[in-house]
């Protein structure tokens, strides 16, 4: 395991490498592409990022940015959690052409996370992206990102189900997907991680979490449940109103028959008047 997992470094240093020897006016690019498409309330990126400086490795001193030397514009990863940053996916990744982490952790960034991201961050080893409020199905592509290691997707609002096809990231060692919306069976690939990474998803079932034909009883017996307690609920108001129905009858025939012998009386009366003439 250990010998594959350095041949894929290996293989993916020198890929970067043959890549990314020219690319560093790119990634300045990217970096000014990814503070205009962000919201930065807090001011940080914007008092930090500061593109006015052309000297070798400027951008290695910006807050969050992770140089692979710091003599040379080349960024390594973005390390931009707990920033206070919002809005949607940051634009321009794809310039940072030899960046291999990614963190936007513990932000306010909502919407989809790109169905193409594959096509915009394709070296990355890590990508966090956990407590947002990330939106919309988790793409399919991510398969794509062949030296994928960790993948942090927690506490965001994705739902629909976990694509089968992350089974092709042979490399993947940390994977979470807790606290999202998320449904369907974990696919077999993905059983190996443990059941508290995929707890808080109702829809979710299978191992490591429970199976799921005992999910689907238990959500059945829940709606019997309901349904017999609704009947009872109707039950119980309609003797409430039945009750008080009957109760008010009896007053009502009571009144009446005081009138019927108010009149009755009064009958009588003009019959012994017109007698005494």
């Amino acid at each position: 395991m250990t010998d594959h997992f350095a041949l894929g470094l290996g293989a993916l240093l020198l890929l970067l490498l043959s890549t990314s020897c020219f690319s560093s006016e790119l990634d300045v690019q990217c970096l000014r592409e990814v503070q205009k498409s962000v919201i930065d309330p807090n001011g940080i990126l914007n008092s930090s990022w500061i593109f006015d400086n052309g000297t070798a490795g400027f951008i290695c001193k910006f807050t969050g940015v992770e140089c692979w030397h710091p003599d040379e514009n080349r960024v390594l990863a973005l390390r931009l959690s707990n920033l206070g940053l919002q809005g949607p996916f940051p634009k321009g990744l794809k310039n940072c052409t030899s960046m291999t982490g990614l963190d936007l952790s513990s932000n306010n960034f909502t919407g989809a996370i790109p169905s193409d991201i594959e096509q915009q961050v394709p070296f990355l080893t890590s990508l966090d992206l956990s407590y947002n409020d990330f939106s919309g199905g988790i793409p399919i592509l991510i398969y794509n990102i062949t030296y994928l290691n960790t993948l942090n997707l927690q506490h965001n609002q994705l739902s629909g189900e976990i694509p089968g096809q992350f089974s092709a990231l042979a490399r993947l060692q940390v994977f979470n997907v807790a606290d999202n919306r998320l449904s369907g069976t974990i696919p077999s690939s993905l059983r190996n991680f443990s059941a508290s990474n995929f707890a808080g998803n109702e829809g979710l079932c299978g191992p490591p979490l429970g199976d799921c034909q005992a999910s689907a009883k238990s959500k059945s017996t829940a709606a019997i449940i309901g349904a017999v307690i609704g009947v009872v609920v109707v039950v119980i108001i309609g003797a409430i109103v039945v009750f008080f129905c009957l109760r008010r009858i009896p007053a009502k025939k009571k009144a009446k028959d005081e009138d019927d012998n108010k009149w009755a009386k009064s009958i009588k009366g003009t019959k012994t008047i017109k007698a005494s003439h």
